[in-house]
């Protein structure tokens, strides 16, 4: 791992994350510095981690080569303005976690355009260390910014990155809130057999399983989801009896709607948060 300072400003969920799987990889604790006015989340995060934690942001950015902003996003303005002058002076690269805030909005907060902005979308399973991240870059972000980026981001799980911001809408909608759809999914499955005769227990860890096996099997085959389905949906047999089920209920369709209304909802607040 490098030895950039990184600090971030919030140490809530993400940032314990991001810290964690850093130091797993390498990254040195001294290397790493967070703003919290948490005293408590403070000496927590010192105690657990062993990296320097500091009440005032200006502080923890101080000299640090990127600039993690973890906080959230309704409170991302009144925390990056105070921080713009010493940014631009420190030509640190600034990557937002904060969900649906626009980089030209984070760089209007920080005083120009060339201010170097890195918009990261990833998702819950971040805790995890199996999270999904898309990034977006301005473009006063160098090579060397960019790849120190995405070494952060990985820490945590995948990363890829989007040629266009417009795009970040649909990455909210889809591995951003996408957590919540397999949760919901698992949810129907688990009561459907329960209604079918199996106990509360049995039924939750055999879906869990299931549904952990056929992602791995997803990720681990070149072959599309749909190939993968169809290979085990005999025809006339039980589970081409329910895909017919489930189609019958367009649940194709369903997902499209689902998806779209969520990407809509991420405009709206990204216009939202930009307003202010």
């Amino acid at each position: 791992m490098s030895e950039e300072v990184i600090a971030f400003i919030g140490g809530g969920n993400m940032a314990r994350s991001l810290i964690g799987g850093l130091i797993a990889d390498g990254q040195p604790a001294a290397s790493l510095r967070i703003a919290e006015p948490d005293a408590e989340r403070r000496e927590s995060l010192v105690r657990e981690f062993g990296v320097q934690a500091f009440e005032d942001n200006a502080t923890a950015a101080r000299g640090a080569d990127a600039v993690m902003l973890a906080v959230k996003p309704q409170t991302l303005a009144t925390a990056v303005r105070p921080l713009a002058n010493q940014l631009r002076e420190q030509q640190s690269v600034v990557i937002s976690v904060a969900a649906g805030v626009r980089s030209a909005d984070i760089g209007r907060w920080l005083g120009g355009e060339d201010v170097p902005v890195v918009r990261a979308m990833p998702n819950t399973p971040a805790l995890v260390k199996t999270g999904a991240t898309a990034l977006y870059a301005t473009p006063a972000v160098n090579e060397a910014q960019r790849n120190l980026a995405e070494t952060l981001l990985r820490a945590v799980g995948m990363v890829v990155w989007l040629p266009d911001e417009a795009q970040m809408d649909a990455v909210t909608a889809l591995s951003g809130s996408g957590p919540a759809y397999f949760f919901y999914t698992m949810e129907a499955m688990q009561a459907a057999a329960e209604a079918q005769g199996l106990s509360t227990e049995t039924a939750r860890l055999l879906t869990l399983e299931t549904a952990l096996g056929a992602a791995r099997m997803a990720l681990e085959s070149s072959e599309d989801p749909a190939t993968l389905r169809r290979r085990v949906s005999s025809p006339g047999g039980t589970t081409a009896a329910a895909i017919e089920a489930l189609q019958a209920g367009d649940l194709a369709g369903l997902y499209q709607k689902a998806l779209a209304a969520a990407a809509a909802r991420a405009g709206e607040i990204g216009d939202d948060l930009g307003a202010h």
